[in-house]
């Protein structure tokens, strides 16, 4: 009895540290995550040209893009894109000092001038300029400019909002950038020379699409940080027409006598110019003359 029990406690042993260790395999394959680290791998990339072009489902993957944007940023508040613009006309004393003060107040408010011009006859009386100042300045750019003028008869803004258009073209370039990413690993992996042209092909088309959303995106957030202000300007007139000046008068003679001095110097030279010309018909005038002359006096 002894005997047997010796020979039976080793084999209990033994089977039961053989189910403890299935018992914990059992357990361990049911608990494991599908991926260590709860990692999801990255797909086969296709190895052919013919699976590049059938590789990317376009409106999946643009979905996929836009709402990954949505996830990264856990859906915080948007920073919305406005893109304003404001027109004024300004009626003012002198347009060349007006013209110098809206440049001033671009600059002073971190903007800058986009365009100028002045026209007049003898005196300026219009005059153009557009500039772009921060678009939180604004409000106080418009201040500033109301007191250079004696008047304002006109002013209007615009404001439009344009963040769903900037969230979707960022969505794009994201899908893009993916779809490139995509090939460049193709690239990679293609061993014929068809295979490789195919791809570099789609690749090329990639690119240049990120830079035409890039480009679309860049000009977004120019117009938007930096707002466009369009500004007329008009002299005054006085009321009541302008009062008689002597020395305007006198001025104006002065004027008209430059003006003469000028026209009668243009005609003299045409005509010391074309001198040659009038010489050669003044003497067949003279020839033809003197040659009746004689023939008359034969006759009798």
């Amino acid at each position: 009895m002894n005997r047997l029990v010796k020979i039976l406690i080793p084999v209990l042993i033994i089977l039961g540290l053989i189910l403890a260790a299935g018992c914990a395999t059992k357990q361990t394959s049911v608990t494991a995550p599908p991926y260590a680290g709860g990692a999801i791998p990255a797909p086969a990339v296709p190895e052919t040209a013919s699976s590049v072009l059938g590789l990317f489902d376009r409106g999946n993957t643009y979905e996929a893009a836009y709402r990954s944007i949505a996830d990264e940023s856990g859906t915080p508040d948007i920073d919305r894109k406005i893109v304003r613009n404001g027109y004024m006309t300004l009626e003012v004393n002198d347009i060349t000092v007006a013209l110098t003060g809206v440049a001033a107040i671009a600059l002073d408010l971190n903007g800058y001038v986009v365009s100028s011009n002045k026209s007049g006859d003898q005196d300026i009386t219009y005059g153009q300029i557009s500039i772009r100042v921060p678009s939180d300045r604004f409000d106080e750019a418009f201040d500033k400019l109301r007191q250079l003028a004696v008047n304002v008869p006109n002013e209007s803004t615009t404001s439009q909002d344009v963040t769903e258009q900037y969230t979707d073209l960022q969505a794009q370039l994201r899908n893009y950038e993916a779809t490139e990413a995509q090939y460049l690993e193709l690239l990679k992996k293609a061993e014929k020379v068809e295979d490789i042209l195919a791809v570099q092909r789609e690749l090329s088309n990639v690119r240049g699409q990120i830079e035409q959303v890039k480009g679309r995106i860049q000009y977004i957030e120019r117009t938007s940080d930096m707002a466009l202000i369009e500004v007329n300007l008009h002299k005054v007139k006085p009321i009541g027409g302008t009062a008689w000046s002597a020395l305007e008068t006198l001025k104006s003679a002065a004027r008209g006598l430059v003006s003469f001095g000028k026209a009668l110097a243009d005609v003299l030279i045409w005509v010391a110019i074309f001198s040659p010309v009038w010489i050669i018909i003044l003497v067949v005038v003279l020839y033809f003359t003197r040659w009746r002359k004689k023939a008359k006096t034969t006759r009798k």
